[in-house]
C-alpha cells in the first residue's frame, strides 16, 4: 500500500527529531523569499468576474489566482489555477462554512473581490454583502506565488492566511499539512461539482494519516479505508519539489505516500489530489512541447493509494465506494475507478452516479406465493462481484439450487450468495453495498431479476398469452394413456386380480348416516343441471375431452364471477346414488394447495357432473412438450409441488387415495404456475378398465407400474413409480418414449437416464439447458430420486414422504439399484 525509504547516509546523522522542523523552516523560507521577489498586490486592489481585472497571476504566469467559470455552470468560483494549460486545472477554490458543512463559494458576475485598505481581502455579491472573508490580521499585501500558493502578508514579511494552509482536494510540490491542525483534503463530488464530495485525507493530531468516506452533505466519518498506521510517530505530508509525495515520521523515516520517482519541477507541473473516487493520486504534465505532444495535452497519473478503492473501501455504515446497489471496477493499467449497475438496474442519476442503483423493473411483492414467486423472478449469476454486506439470512450446509431457490421465494431477498467451499448460502437485501468487481471473488453471487420479455418468456409466464395461443386441458383429457396391443391383457388383469384404484382405502366401509347429511357435505355445493347449463352457455365450450368424460368451460353467476370447470362423467359404473354422493364427499374434503379444488356437484337422474376450480395454465403436458422451454427454477417447483400433493393424498387426508392415473395431463397449472394434481378419487367412480393405461414391452413404456401386469395388489407405489417418470420428465424436458429420435438408446427416457446416471453424464439429459446445466447436482439429486421411484419391486421404491426428503435435500440419497428391467415379467 505504501513503501518505507530512509533517508541517504548523511541524513540519517541528522538527528532524527529536528528535521521535519528544519525542512518546514527551510520551506517556509523559500516561500517567504518568492513572495519578497514578486510584484505585491497591494492594498485597495479588487477583481471582477467580468471586466479587466479578473485574476492576479505568479511571477512566471504559471498560476493565477482569481474568478473562473467551471465549464457547464452559470456561477463563478474564487479559486487558484495552472493558468499556462489549456483547461485551466483549478487546485484550490473558496468555501464557506455553513451549518458546520463547507460549501463551494459561488457567486455572480456582479460580485467583487477586494484587498480593503484595512487589509481585509472580502468577497461580496451584487448587493455589497459579504459572501467569503479569510477573516484573519490585516495584511499589508498579497501574492501570487509561483508555488501555486496564494498569500496575505503582514507587516514583518509573514504570512497572516495563505491557500496552502486551507487545501481544498489538491496539494502541489512545496505544500506541507504540518501535525496537530487536524489538515484535512476533501474530495470534490464531481470532476464538475465543488461540493464537498465523499471522501477525505486528514493529517490526525495523532500523528495518523487517514484517509474515509464521508457521508454526502455532512462530516460524518465512515471506516478509514487507508492509514498510515503511524499514531504518535506521524510528523507531516510533505510534497517537496523532486516530486515525492511522502509522511515523515519523527525519527526521520518517510513514508512514501504516491510515487518516489522524481519529476523535475522545471520540466513538469505537479499535484497530487484526492479525485471524486477516493483515490489519491499524484499526476504531472509537461511543460516542453516536444513531451507535450506525446502526452496528448493532457496530466497523467503516475501513481495512486489506494492501489484499488474497490478493495480497500468497506463499511459497516454507508453505500462504500459506489453508490448503494452498483459495484465498483478498478482499471489498474488507467489507473481508472468505474461504477457500475447490475443487470436490469439503473443508475438514479447518470452524471450524479454515486448515487447509486435502482431496480428497472417493480420489485418482488410479497403476497406472491414460492410458485408465482418462481414463475416471475429468476436468480441470474454476475460474474467477478460481491457485496460482502448486507447479509441477514445464513443457511448451511446447502447446495446452489436450494440457495437460488430461497431467495427467489423471499420477497426481501434481491441478492444470493453461494459458497461452494463451505455450502453455504447468504441472503441480501436492498440496499447493497460495498460492491466490487475483482478477480479474486471466488462465490457465486446471483440477483433476482424478473424473467426474460421475450415471446418464448411469454409463452412460459404470462398466463394471458396462454388463454390467447391455445386451449387447455383443464381437468385432464383422459384417463386412459392411449391405446395399444397389450389392452386386452390389462383388462383382463384387472378382473382376475380384482385390482382397481380405490378413491379411499377404507371406502367399503358403510358411510354413516350423520356423514352424508352432516356438515362434511357443507363444503361442496349442490348444483342443479339448469344451472350448469347457464353457467357453461349450453356446455359450449369444450376444455378437453377424453375417456372419463368432456370438460367444459364456464362462469358462475355469483359476485366473483367465479370461473370453474365443469367434468361431465360419462361410462359410470352402476352406483346407488348413496355410493357417488360417499365417493364425492371423500374428494371434497381433500384440501391441499397442490390438489385441484372440487366446488361442488350434480347428481340429477343419470347425470353426474363434477365442478372444479378452473386452471387457466393448462396442464403440465401442454406447458412442458411446447416449443418453449421452461424454466429450469419453476420445473423443480412443479416437481415439489407434484410430490407434496401426492403424499397428502397418501398420508396425510383423513383417508387414504391412492391416484392410480399420475402423468402430465393430470397435473393442472393454476394463474401462478402452481402445480395442483387433477382427477384424484375418480377410479371408484369409473369402469375398472378405465383406470388402466396401455404400455409396450420396450419401446412404448408409460406411466404404469409393472405390477400392474402381476398378480399382486395395487398399492400407493403406483403413483411413485408414475412419479418417476414424470420426474425424469421434468428434468430432461422430454416425453418418456419419443419414437422419433435418430438414436434409438435415446428412445426410452427412463432406460437412458438411467444409463446416464450410471455412467456419470447427466450432462447429456439437459444438454443445451444452461440453467439446468448451472444446477448439474441439483439434476443428479432429482434423476437419482426417480431411480428409486422406478424399482419393479414396489416395496423397493421409496414413500412419498421420503421421496418429499431426498428432493429438498434433508436426507442424502443412496445410490439407486439398477432398474435394468422395468417391466421384464410382462407376458
Amino acid at each position: 500500500m505504501f513503501s518505507i525509504s530512509r533517508s541517504t547516509k548523511q541524513e540519517k546523522d541528522m538527528a532524527p527529531h529536528l528535521f521535519p522542523w528544519c525542512l518546514l523552516q527551510l520551506l517556509l523560507l523559500l516561500s517567504i523569499s518568492s513572495a519578497q521577489a514578486q510584484v505585491n498586490i497591494t492594498l485597495g486592489s479588487s477583481l471582477t468576474p467580468q471586466g479587466p481585472n479578473t485574476s492576479w497571476l505568479s511571477p512566471s504566469g504559471d498560476f493565477a489566482f482569481g474568478f473562473l467559470k467551471p465549464e457547464g455552470n452559470s456561477f463563478y468560483l474564487l479559486g487558484v489555477w495552472f493558468n499556462k494549460i489549456p483547461d485551466q486545472t483549478v487546485v484550490w477554490y473558496a468555501k464557506s462554512n455553513s451549518d458546520g458543512l463547507d460549501t463551494p463559494v459561488q457567486v455572480s458576475s456582479s460580485s467583487v473581490l477586494q484587498l480593503t485598505k484595512e487589509g481585509l481581502l472580502s468577497l461580496r455579491d451584487q448587493s455589497g454583502n459579504e459572501v467569503w472573508s479569510p477573516r484573519v490580521p490585516s495584511a499589508d499585501y498579497a501574492t501570487m506565488l509561483d508555488t501555486g500558493d496564494f498569500m496575505l502578508v503582514g507587516a514583518d514579511g509573514t504570512p497572516t492566511w495563505e491557500t496552502f494552509d486551507v487545501p481544498a482536494d489538491t496539494i502541489l510540490p512545496t505544500q506541507v499539512l504540518p501535525l496537530g491542525q487536524d489538515k484535512v483534503v476533501r474530495s470534490r463530488l464531481l470532476t464538475t461539482d465543488y461540493s464537498d464530495g465523499r471522501f477525505l485525507l486528514a493529517v490526525q493530531s495523532d500523528g495518523n494519516l487517514v484517509m474515509y468516506p464521508v457521508a454526502e452533505n455532512s462530516t460524518f466519518r465512515y471506516t478509514a479505508y487507508w492509514a498510515s498506521n503511524t499514531v504518535g510517530n506521524g510528523s507531516q505530508l510533505v510534497f517537496n519539489e523532486t516530486g515525492r509525495v511522502y509522511f515523515a515520521l519523527k525519527n526521520g523515516t518517510q513514508i512514501n505516500i504516491t510515487s518516489a520517482e522524481v519529476y523535475s519541477k522545471s520540466d513538469f507541473f505537479q499535484l497530487a489530489r484526492l479525485d471524486s473516487d477516493g483515490v489519491f493520486r499524484q499526476y504531472v504534465y509537461p511543460k516542453s512541447s516536444n513531451t507535450r505532444s506525446q502526452w496528448s495535452l493532457q496530466w497523467k497519473a503516475v501513481s495512486s493509494i489506494p492501489q484499488n478503492i474497490c478493495r480497500s473501501v468497506l463499511v459497516k455504515v454507508g453505500s462504500g465506494a459506489c453508490g448503494f446497489n452498483s459495484y465498483c471496477t478498478f482499471d489498474g493499467t488507467k489507473n481508472q475507478t468505474t461504477c457500475m449497475c447490475p443487470e436490469q438496474y439503473k443508475f438514479f442519476d447518470e452524471e450524479r452516479k454515486y448515487k447509486g442503483c435502482r431496480p428497472d423493473f417493480v420489485p418482488q411483492s410479497c403476497d406472491l406465493d414460492e410458485v408465482a414467486a418462481s414463475a416471475q423472478f429468476e436468480m441470474t449469476p454476475i460474474d467477478n462481484v460481491d457485496w460482502p454486506q448486507s447479509d441477514y439470512e445464513q443457511y448451511s450446509p446447502i447446495d446452489e439450487t436450494e440457495c437460488r431457490r430461497l431467495c427467489v421465494v423471499d420477497c426481501f431477498c434481491a441478492t444470493a450468495v453461494f459458497d461452494a467451499n463451505s455450502q453455504t448460502c447468504y441472503k441480501k437485501k436492498l440496499p447493497l453495498s460495498n460492491g466490487n468487481m475483482a478477480d479474486n471473488v471466488q462465490r457465486t453471487v446471483l440477483i433476482k431479476v424478473p424473467r426474460s420479455n421475450t415471446s418464448e418468456s411469454q409463452l412460459r409466464i404470462s398466463s394471458n398469452k396462454w388463454k390467447k395461443d391455445r386451449k387447455y386441458w383443464i381437468l385432464g383429457s383422459s384417463l386412459f394413456f392411449g391405446s395399444s396391443v397389450l389392452v386386452n391383457i390389462l383388462l383382463i388383469s384387472i378382473l382376475l386380480f380384482g385390482t382397481y384404484c380405490g378413491i379411499s382405502i377404507h371406502s367399503k366401509k358403510k358411510i354413516q348416516s350423520s356423514q352424508s347429511s352432516g356438515s362434511s357435505l357443507l363444503a361442496l355445493k349442490i348444483f342443479t343441471l339448469n344451472e350448469l347449463e347457464k353457467a357453461t352457455d349450453g356446455f359450449r365450450e369444450v376444455l378437453g375431452s377424453g375417456a372419463s368424460g368432456t370438460v367444459y368451460k364456464g362462469q358462475l353467476q355469483d359476485e366473483h364471477a367465479t370461473s370453474i370447470a365443469v367434468k361431465k362423467l360419462e361410462k359410470l359404473q352402476q352406483e346407488t346414488e348413496k355410493e357417488f354422493m360417499v365417493e364425492v364427499q371423500t374428494i371434497g374434503q381433500t384440501f391441499h394447495k397442490n390438489l385441484v379444488r372440487l366446488l361442488g356437484f350434480c347428481n340429477e337422474g343419470t347425470d353426474r357432473l363434477l365442478v372444479y376450480e378452473f386452471m387457466p395454465n393448462g396442464s403440465l403436458d401442454g406447458f412442458l412438450f411446447s416449443d418453449a422451454q421452461p424454466h429450469w427454477s419453476l420445473r423443480v417447483q412443479v416437481a415439489l409441488g407434484v410430490a407434496r400433493g401426492l403424499l397428502y393424498l397418501h398420508e396425510e387426508c383423513s383417508k387414504q387415495i391412492i391416484h392410480c392415473d399420475i402423468k402430465p395431463q393430470n397435473i393442472l397449472l393454476d394463474d401462478n404456475f402452481m402445480a395442483k394434481i387433477a382427477d384424484f378419487g375418480l377410479a371408484k367412480l369409473l369402469r375398472a378398465n378405465q383406470t388402466q393405461t396401455n404400455t409396450g414391452i420396450r419401446g412404448t413404456r408409460g406411466y404404469v407400474a409393472p405390477e400392474w401386469f402381476k398378480n399382486i395388489g395395487i398399492t400407493s407405489k403406483v403413483d411413485v413409480y408414475s412419479f418417476g417418470v414424470i420426474l425424469l420428465e421434468l428434468v430432461c424436458c422430454r416425453k418418456n418414449v419419443e419414437l422419433e429420435i435418430a438414436d434409438e438408446e435415446r428412445t426410452i427416457l427412463t432406460y437412458w437416464a438411467n444409463d446416464c446416471y450410471r455412467s456419470g453424464r447427466i450432462d447429456l439429459l439437459v444438454d443445451g439447458d444452461e440453467e439446468a446445466n448451472f444446477n448439474i447436482k441439483k439434476a443428479e439429486r432429482f434423476v437419482a430420486v426417480a431411480l428409486w421411484c422406478l424399482q419393479e419391486e414396489p416395496t423397493m421404491r421409496p414413500t412419498m414422504l421420503k421421496v418429499t426428503q431426498m428432493l429438498d435435500g434433508a436426507v442424502q440419497i443412496p445410490m439407486p439399484p439398477d432398474p435394468s428391467s422395468f417391466i421384464s415379467s410382462l407376458p
